[in-house]
């Protein structure tokens, strides 16, 4: 076995893993009770998901050019995902879509009069 051979069977577990993980999410966003747990299901998964798409991309493609494209693909799904997440959580529970007797920890309704604290005026 060459190389390349190892290479391309090395990315076909990747991209299989991967798919598997995007399966999973989409069952998870179906499946699962409250909005808490399927903003989890939607971000946790799927990036690890499109992370082992994109390494077995790589490995399959093997041109540098394309490789550097599919880091910074994996970058920035890696920042917006987390930060997009948070700020749908931060808006359903202003909107009182959460379910707070299910939390474990509530930070944000232990605030005075119930207002978020703002950034600069």
């Amino acid at each position: 076995m060459t190389w390349t051979t190892a290479l391309d069977v090395v990315a076909a577990i990747c991209m299989l893993s991967g798919a598997l993980f995007a399966l999973i999410a989409a069952l998870g966003v179906l499946r699962l009770p409250d909005l808490l747990s399927r903003m989890h299901a939607a971000t946790k998964p799927q990036v690890l998901g499109l992370l082992l798409v994109l390494t077995g991309l790589g490995l399959h493609v093997r041109e540098p050019e394309l490789i550097g494209i599919l880091v910074l693909i994996g970058f920035f799904q890696m920042i917006t995902s987390p930060v997009a997440t948070h700020m749908v959580g931060r808006a359903a529970f202003r909107a009182r879509l959460v379910d707070t007797e299910g939390l474990v920890v509530d930070e944000l309704s232990q605030l005075d009069n119930g207002e978020e604290p703002r950034g600069a005026p």
